[in-house]
């Protein structure tokens, strides 16, 4: 077995390999380098040759990843993003930066905690730039792990050693339905939950069953109708005298803009817990640490 000895290998060689793995093609490799197609084909034949291995391999899908550069991906783009965060400075000014950071949302905190989030940055930090993705079509733990994904904001996962986590939500259900007027009472009865019929979510991963088995202890049950994505029930539930389940933060968002009003359940509600997770790398690095801070202010708020 060809065992390299890391004294041998020249660090950009590995940047090199990254960028490739990455881009899945030399010439994009070496674009976002910023460097020659022929030099970055060189550093990798220099690498292949270090560690005895051909790394990729031509398809008509691009450059595919040997079973050895599979397995040397994940330690390589760690120890860059460690390196990254050593070489920065260990003072965070946020008036002055202009930092870029990439965090992931579920549905229900996009919608409920992006427009805060927005704006908290944008007041405290003119220049920092933050681009919010749904989280819900890409691999979070494996984007932070590799130094894609500073941040992930939404329902608890599974504990991990290598990931922090902290909490900053922990809300009911609320009823949220048509009342042009806002005549109704604070509390839903539980004839107006049984007599009226209601919309499904089908995205956000809540379990309303509880109130279904509430109801059957009472001998009742409600009518679900439809069932539709979070992004498109607020039109159809506006159309109709409908009503739907979901959690405080997301039914007091969609009540701002009007036309919808926001009511407890007749029983209480179980809590859904929200937070926020990363990489344990970063839990001291000042830009990271200013972020996460902001976050937990703006969304108590």
């Amino acid at each position: 077995m060809h065992i390299p000895n890391i004294n041998n290998i020249d660090l950009n060689l590995l940047k090199v390999f990254d960028a490739v793995y990455r881009e899945g093609n030399v010439a994009a490799a070496a674009r976002r380098m910023g460097m020659s197609q022929p030099a970055a084909s060189h550093a990798l034949a220099r690498l292949r040759h270090a560690l005895g291995d051909d790394l990729f391999v031509r398809s008509a899908r691009g450059m595919l990843p040997t079973a050895r550069a599979e397995q040397v991906a994940g330690p390589i783009r760690q120890a860059l993003g460690y390196l990254e965060l050593g070489l920065q400075s260990h003072v965070f000014d946020p008036a002055t930066s202009t930092h870029r950071f990439s965090v992931a949302l579920d549905n229900c905190s996009a919608i409920a905690l992006a427009g805060k989030i927005l704006n908290g940055v944008s007041d405290a930090a003119p220049g920092v730039s933050i681009h919010l993705r749904p989280s819900g079509t890409i691999d979070v733990d494996g984007m932070m792990d590799a130094s894609e994904l500073d941040l992930f904001i939404g329902r608890p996962g599974e504990n991990r050693e290598r990931f922090s986590s902290e909490l900053i939500g922990r809300d009911p259900f609320l009823v949220a339905h048509p009342d042009h007027d806002n005549s109704c009472a604070n509390v839903i009865s539980v004839e107006e939950l049984v007599s009226t019929p209601h919309l499904q979510l089908s995205s956000t991963g809540d379990d309303t069953s509880f109130l279904d088995a509430w109801l059957q202890k009472q001998g009742l049950k409600r009518k679900v109708v439809h069932s539709v994505p979070l992004l498109g029930y607020n039109n159809e539930l506006r159309q109709r005298q409908m009503l739907v389940v979901l959690r405080r933060p997301i039914s007091e968002a969609l009540s701002r803009e009007g036309g919808l009003s926001v009511r407890q359940l007749p029983f209480a509600s179980p809590l859904v817990d929200t937070c926020m997770r990363w990489h344990r790398r970063v839990d001291t690095n000042p830009a990271h640490v200013w972020l996460r801070k902001l976050i937990g202010r703006v969304t108590r708020k």
